[in-house]
C-alpha cells in the first residue's frame, strides 16, 4: 500500500463541522480519485456533536479515500448563545495542534501535494504552508458570496453603520445589486464575535494558492469574470469554478424500502407535487409552522413536507443535531393531517432529497436556499419558492430570484411571518400559474447548462483538471 501511495499524488481535505460542508467535499474527493488518480485523506475537526452521519457518508467511499477524525474541541468556556459561525471556526482553531500532528505523520509516509480547507478553514492554510504543502480553499457556495468575502474588509472600513441600515443596495462586480439586510448572517451584527471571525477569515483568503467554487460559469458569468480579472491583477488568488458538485442520489436498498415518500410520489401526476424542506439545519417558529401548514392546505396543491420540530429562537436550531419527531400532530394545526391526507404527505425525519427532486411528479421546491439544495434543484430542473433562514441563504435567494429568475421569494408580513394566504398564492403560482411556467422554462435552460459543464470538455471539468495538474506538478 505504501509503495502504491507513493506513486499517487495525495491530497488532504479539512472540512469544518456541518454536513452541508462535508457533502460537496466528498463529491470533490470522488472526482479527484476517479478522474485524476489521486489519494485523498479527510482530516475532520469535531466539536462534540454527533459524528455518526459523517462516518456513514465517509465509510461508503472508494478505498483510496480515507478519513481521520480529530479529538473533539472543547467549548465549555464559551457562552451558550455563540453563533454557529463562531463555533464552526473555533472547532478548527482549537484543533490546529492535532492537525499539525496528523499532517506530520502523513507527510512522512506519502507525497502530500495539497491541502484543501473549506470556507471557514483559513487557519489550516497556514499549517499547510509550514509543511510546504499547497494551500487551497474549496468554497461550497456561490461566486457572489465569494465576491462579498473579498470585499468585506473594504466594506468594513467604508461603512460604520450596520449593513442592514444601508440606504442603497451594495453592488459586487458582475453581480446583481443586493440590500445590506440580505448579506450573510454573521455580518449582520458588528458587535458580535461572529463578525470578527468572518472579517478575520476574509483577510486570510489571500493565503490560498487557489480557490475552487461549487458553482459554474454559465450560472454566474459576471461574478466569475470579475473574480478572474482581480486574480490576473494579483488582488486575489486564482478562482476555479468546479460545480455543480452534488450528491448522486444513490441510496441503499434499505433506505429505499423505508422511504414511503417515493412510493407516494409514484402515484401522483407529473409535475404536481411541491416538495417542502428547510434542509438538515433549518427550523421555523411554532407560529410560522402553523401558517405554513394552513397555507399548504389553502393552496389545494399536492405537497411532500419534511417537518422539523419548531424552535422559537434559532432558525438553524438543528444544524448540529438532526432530531426526528415522534408525532408531528403535537405542533401542527389540529386536524391538519386528517384534512390533507388525500393531497399531502408529511414526513418527520428524512426524505431522499435528490430522488424527490429528480422524480417526475415533483413540480416545485419550497426551500431555505442552502447552496447544496439550490444546486440539486438546478441540476434536476425544479423551480423554487425561496424562503431563506440563515447563513448565506438570503444572498442565494437574491441570486435565484433576481438574477437567474428561477425562484419566487417569500415576503414577511408586519408580524415577521410569511402569512398563510401568501403561502397559498406562492404555491398555486409555482405549480399552476403563469409565473411558475416561466420559472420552469428558465430552470430547464440552466439544467441543460449544468449537465454540460461536468462533461469532459465542459468548463467545470476543465477547471478541475487544471487544479489537478497544478497539484501533480508538485510531485
Amino acid at each position: 500500500m505504501e509503495m502504491q501511495q507513493q506513486a499517487h499524488p495525495h491530497v488532504a481535505i479539512v472540512p469544518t463541522p456541518g454536513m452541508g460542508h462535508l457533502i460537496p467535499l466528498v463529491e470533490l474527493a470522488k472526482r479527484l480519485v476517479l478522474s485524476h488518480d489521486f489519494f485523498v485523506t479527510f482530516i475532520i475537526p469535531t466539536d462534540g456533536s454527533p459524528i455518526k452521519p459523517q462516518r456513514q457518508l465517509l465509510e461508503a467511499l472508494p478505498s483510496s479515500i480515507s478519513s481521520i477524525f480529530l479529538p473533539p474541541a472543547s467549548f465549555e468556556d464559551l457562552p451558550e448563545d455563540i453563533k454557529i459561525e463562531t463555533r464552526i471556526t473555533l472547532s478548527l482553531v482549537r484543533s490546529l495542534s492535532a492537525l499539525r500532528e496528523t499532517l506530520k505523520v502523513l507527510t512522512e509516509s506519502t507525497k502530500l501535494v495539497a491541502l484543501v480547507a473549506d470556507l471557514f478553514g483559513t487557519d489550516a492554510l497556514e499549517v499547510a504552508k509550514e509543511f510546504g504543502i499547497l494551500p487551497f480553499i474549496f468554497f461550497p457556495s456561490t461566486a457572489m458570496v465569494l465576491s462579498m468575502v473579498f470585499h468585506l474588509p473594504e466594506l468594513d472600513k467604508k461603512f460604520t453603520c450596520e449593513f442592514r441600515d444601508l440606504p442603497e443596495p451594495v453592488q459586487f462586480p458582475g453581480c446583481v445589486p443586493i440590500h445590506g439586510r440580505d448579506l450573510v448572517d454573521p455580518v449582520q451584527d458588528k458587535k458580535n464575535e461572529a463578525y470578527k471571525w468572518i472579517t478575520g477569515i476574509a483577510n486570510k483568503y489571500h493565503l490560498a494558492a487557489g480557490i475552487m467554487v461549487n458553482s459554474f460559469m454559465d450560472l454566474e458569468p459576471g461574478a466569475f469574470k470579475a473574480l478572474m480579472e482581480s486574480d490576473s491583477s494579483g488582488v486575489s488568488p486564482p478562482v476555479y469554478p468546479v460545480g455543480p458538485l452534488i450528491q448522486n442520489g444513490l441510496i441503499s436498498e434499505a433506505e429505499h424500502e423505508n422511504s414511503g415518500c417515493l412510493k407516494w410520489l409514484a402515484k401522483q401526476p407529473t409535475g404536481s407535487v411541491l416538495f417542502v424542506s428547510f434542509g438538515s439545519g433549518g427550523t421555523l417558529t411554532k407560529d410560522q409552522l402553523n401558517e405554513l401548514a394552513l397555507g399548504l392546505e389553502m393552496s389545494g396543491q399536492r405537497f411532500l413536507w419534511v417537518v422539523r420540530s419548531p424552535h422559537e429562537k434559532a432558525a438553524n436550531a438543528s444544524y448540529f443535531s438532526l432530531q426526528s419527531i415522534d408525532d408531528p400532530s403535537d405542533f401542527l394545526p389540529e386536524g391538519f393531517l386528517g384534512r390533507t391526507k388525500e393531497v399531502g404527505l408529511v414526513v418527520t425525519s428524512w426524505a431522499p432529497q435528490v430522488q424527490v427532486l429528480s422524480h417526475e411528479s415533483t413540480g416545485g421546491f419550497l426551500s431555505h436556499c442552502g447552496w447544496n439544495s439550490s444546486l440539486e434543484s438546478i441540476v434536476h430542473g425544479v423551480p423554487l419558492i425561496a424562503w431563506p433562514l440563515y447563513a448565506e441563504q438570503k444572498m442565494n435567494a437574491v441570486l435565484l430570484s433576481d438574477d437567474l429568475k428561477v425562484a419566487m421569494r417569500v415576503k414577511m408580513n408586519e408580524k415577521g411571518l410569511v402569512g398563510k394566504e401568501d403561502i397559498a398564492k406562492y404555491v398555486r403560482g409555482l405549480i399552476n400559474g403563469e409565473e411558475g411556467k416561466s420559472l420552469r422554462n428558465k430552470m430547464r435552460e440552466i439544467k441543460d447548462a449544468a449537465a454540460e459543464v461536468l462533461r469532459q470538455e465542459g468548463s467545470s471539468a476543465k477547471s478541475l483538471a487544471k487544479v489537478a495538474q497544478i497539484w501533480k506538478n508538485q510531485m
